[in-house]
């Protein structure tokens, strides 16, 4: 198996609706292995849905025959924006009671602002064509890709080691035994975890690089 170590840095902001308080629609800083790997161009969804009912399942685990796998991203030059939008024809609506004035209703998006990096990595049998750039989130915002390595990754019997990126728990084989817990849909992820599995190892940049093996698309 190759293992590819991958870099977004967004040249647009990015928003996506990760937490909702009040009128503050706030976005994380992790992106979720599914998003990627649409994003990626290595899943495709139709256009038009006559039901807006996503079909990971069927969409992604296609992935796995072809011995493919995205994982999702950490942020690790992570800056915000907070931007001030009105309510018009959003598709964020609060009702508000008629006030005795003409305000407008608005809210506040905490938006990952222009520069920021994410670090993930793909794993693939063979060799790997990949976007030099991609869109993301709710504006479609532009981001550079760049990947290192594309090396064979040695593998490791079982053990107890901490992955080097973060995790999709349903997609690892393997006992989680620490982890930090991070919760956005459709899937929560998992961070900095502690894992005692078999291992796929590979030196990039100088820099030992671990990730469970056998990891796949899986859907309870």
């Amino acid at each position: 198996m190759r293992l590819y170590l991958c870099r977004l840095t967004f040249h647009e902001n990015l928003f996506y609706a990760t937490r909702e308080v009040g009128r503050l629609y706030e976005t994380g800083r992790y992106l979720h292995n599914y998003a990627l790997t649409y994003a990626l161009g290595l899943a495709v969804a139709p256009y038009f849905q006559a039901q807006s009912v996503p079909a990971y399942r069927q969409e992604l685990v296609g992935l796995n025959a072809r011995g493919i796998y995205v994982t999702p991203a950490r942020g690790i030059n992570i800056r915000y924006e907070l931007v001030t939008f009105k309510y018009a024809d959003n598709a964020y609506h609060v009702k508000m009671a008629p006030g005795s004035r003409n305000t407008p209703s608005f809210g506040r998006a905490k938006e990952i602002a222009v520069g920021s990096e994410f670090l993930f990595a793909i794993i693939s049998q063979g060799p790997l064509q990949l976007p030099a750039w991609i869109r993301m989130g709710l504006w479609r915002s532009k981001a550079r890709l760049e990947c290192f390595g594309g090396v064979e990754a040695k593998r490791i019997s079982l053990s107890e080691q901490m992955a080097s990126v973060p995790l999709n728990p349903l997609d690892v084989r393997g006992d989680l035994l620490l982890y930090d817990l991070i919760s956005m849909p459709p899937s929560s992820l998992v961070d900095h975890a502690r894992l005692r599995t078999e291992w796929l190892q590979a030196d990039i940049a100088g820099t030992d690089w671990l990730l469970p093996a056998g990891m796949g698309y899986t859907f309870p």
